[in-house]
């Protein structure tokens, strides 16, 4: 009895003519044959894993995206579902080819526009919150009473304020009151004490953690004031003593901040901070492309882009080094991503 082939349209995508393997679009049962690829599925593919389309020897790479994704640790033959059971990831060596793939950003016939706010000193946000933040993972909760407290019904009366925002983390008690941690977390604090969405901040302590708030105040040059409150749990006597003084504090805030109105600006004030999101099988060909052709597109209207998850870099900064501007940009991306290798030395294990 001969083997029964099943034929579907269009079951896979080709990312790049170079590539080695294809991506299911939908599950590929043993027998399935691609007419596109001129290849019989020898297993079955999940969707949005990969399918093997040439014969590629043990030790040999695999490419995907134009680019070496890994390394064969079998032979492996056409039709055969290509993943973690016969690819590994390896150290090559890479060509950083600085600024060859540097496009000159033409001037958008029309200058983008966005409703923000300008502050007093000029800056523009795209937003206008009070944050409530906590210095420690303690004081958390105590942030999330007093933003909950602002319903909808009762910020009606500030049509130009956003919302009240908690910023709660998970450290800032068992830490070194010296150390590279407690100086991020510092530093990340009062960026937030600064940032330009803000109009106002609370922040709220308990009291006997590391993170000691005029240890905090002192190391980033924060003063009390109007829009700067700290309040500290202990002192002021328990959990439900400092949501109140915390929302009289807000409520204190809310005033000044509703003076300030939208107005139309240039979108060369925007910057994105870009974050993984939870990656699976189709994030390569859907979701990143769409937000690299939105971030090119902004930057055509002057603004700024941030990819800010650094590790999500390593192994594919030679693509990003052809995009540097100048050979100094692409330095300081490559001695990250040296230093980042060390670390992974260092704590090997």
């Amino acid at each position: 009895m001969s083997a029964t082939i099943q034929v579907i349209k269009k079951p896979v995508l080709r990312l790049n003519p170079i590539d080695d393997v294809v991506i299911a679009t939908r599950p590929l049962q043993p027998g399935t044959k691609v007419a596109d690829e001129d290849l019989v599925c020898v297993d079955a593919v999940p969707p949005g894993h990969k399918l093997a389309t040439k014969a590629v020897a043990k030790g040999q790479p695999v490419r995907r995206y134009g680019q070496i994704i890994g390394f064969a640790t079998q032979d492996i033959r056409p039709g055969q579902h290509v993943h973690t059971h016969n690819l590994a990831f390896e150290a090559f060596a890479r060509d950083y080819a600085v600024g060859v793939d540097v496009k000159p950003v033409a001037a958008p016939a029309e200058q983008a526009t966005f409703m923000g706010y300008v502050r007093p000193d000029g800056r523009v946000a795209t937003r206008n919150y009070i944050g409530v933040v906590s210095t420690v993972n303690c004081s958390a909760s105590v942030s999330k009473f007093v933003a909950a407290h602002f319903t909808p019904e009762r910020l009606a009366a500030f049509p130009n304020v956003d919302g009240i925002v908690p910023i709660t983390h998970s450290v800032g008690c068992g830490m070194d009151s010296n150390g590279k941690g407690m100086d991020v977390l510092r530093r990340t604090i009062a960026g937030y004490t600064r940032h330009v969405n803000f109009s106002g901040i609370v922040i709220i302590g308990l009291g006997s953690e590391g993170n000691q708030m005029d240890a905090l105040f002192a190391a980033e040059g924060l003063e009390k004031g109007p829009l700067l409150e700290p309040l500290i749990i202990q002192d002021s006597g328990g959990t439900k003593k400092t949501v109140a003084a915390a929302v009289a504090a807000v409520e204190t805030m809310l005033p000044h901040a509703n003076k300030l109105a939208r107005s139309r600006v240039p979108a060369s004030h925007i910057t994105i901070g870009l974050q993984c999101g939870g990656s699976d099988g189709y994030s390569g060909i859907t979701a990143n492309p769409a937000l690299g052709a939105a971030c090119d597109l902004l930057v055509a209207h002057g603004g700024t882009v941030i990819l800010s998850e650094t590790p999500e870099i390593y192994g594919a900064e030679h693509l990003l080094t052809r995009r540097a501007v100048s050979q100094a940009v692409a330095d300081k991306l490559i001695t990250r991503i040296k230093w980042w290798e060390g670390y992974c030395e260092r704590n090997e294990g």
